[in-house]
């Protein structure tokens, strides 16, 4: 269920704080999907993806309904969850200062990155893909929560396809390197390339986020899903929550 997942506990208020990033595995979606498609939007069996985030739910010790998801627009909107509404937001990034309420961002290429202040308890999603991180969705996401309070904030970024395997067109590689000049690359054929990962982790240390880079890449790794690599495929998720007080 998990490529990677760390509890931290003993945080100020009794609070404690867990994120991760989830994998393809421990699920029960049939082919193309195998098997923890958490995405609800790529043609898998509803009852399959609905089992699927019960069973993230249940690991994370909550109720359905408190996990939330997004309808991801490859947009730069940031939307506030407080409590459960019960509704998706259309919406790349998540914030919550709530407690018992997770937030998960969906990706198969894209960059999914993980937020939070520990110390004041706001915690944070965000989907940079390629038109994400020319839109700022990352920046955005920093600043709202900072509107709620959070000063030092963390990120952990999670695996997505990388540079090497991300080819582009010339064109579409200089509009992402006019906002990003380190996202530009090549692949392993020499051809023009964009690193989102690298772009993504070079604007939260412009904003003084204390960064963590998850390695691998989802193209190459047979554990995680990648749109680039099977087209018809599913989601995994980066996932964070806080609990206590």
């Amino acid at each position: 269920m998990w490529e990677w997942t760390q509890t931290c506990e003993g945080l100020p208020g009794g609070r404690w704080l867990r994120w991760g990033f989830t994998d393809a595995t421990g699920g029960v979606s049939s082919l193309p999907y195998r098997s923890l498609n958490l995405g609800d939007h790529v043609g898998d069996d509803p009852v399959s993806v609905a089992a699927n985030r019960a069973a993230l739910a249940i690991d994370l010790g909550l109720e359905p309904d408190r996990l939330y998801f997004m309808e991801q627009v490859h947009g730069a909107q940031v939307a506030v969850v407080e409590g459960t509404s019960g509704l998706t937001p259309v919406a790349d990034a998540m914030v919550t200062h709530s407690t018992g309420v997770a937030l998960a961002v969906l990706v198969a290429d894209c960059v999914p990155v993980l937020l939070a202040d520990r110390t004041i308890g706001v915690i944070g999603v965000a989907h940079a893909g390629r038109l994400g991180l020319v839109a700022g969705v990352v920046p955005q996401t920093v600043r709202t929560m900072r509107g709620l309070g959070a000063r030092r904030i963390e990120a952990v970024v999670g695996p997505s396809v990388c540079g090497r395997c991300y080819e582009v067109p010339a064109a579409m590689q200089a509009a992402v390197a006019a906002v990003s000049p380190v996202s530009a690359t090549v692949s392993w054929a020499g051809s023009p390339a964009v690193d989102i990962a690298a772009g993504v982790v070079e604007q939260l240390n412009s904003l003084g986020v204390d960064v963590s880079w998850r390695p691998g890449c989802t193209r190459e790794s047979t554990n995680l899903y990648s749109y680039r690599r099977d087209a018809v495929t599913g989601r995994f998720a980066g996932v964070i929550v806080q609990g206590g007080e």
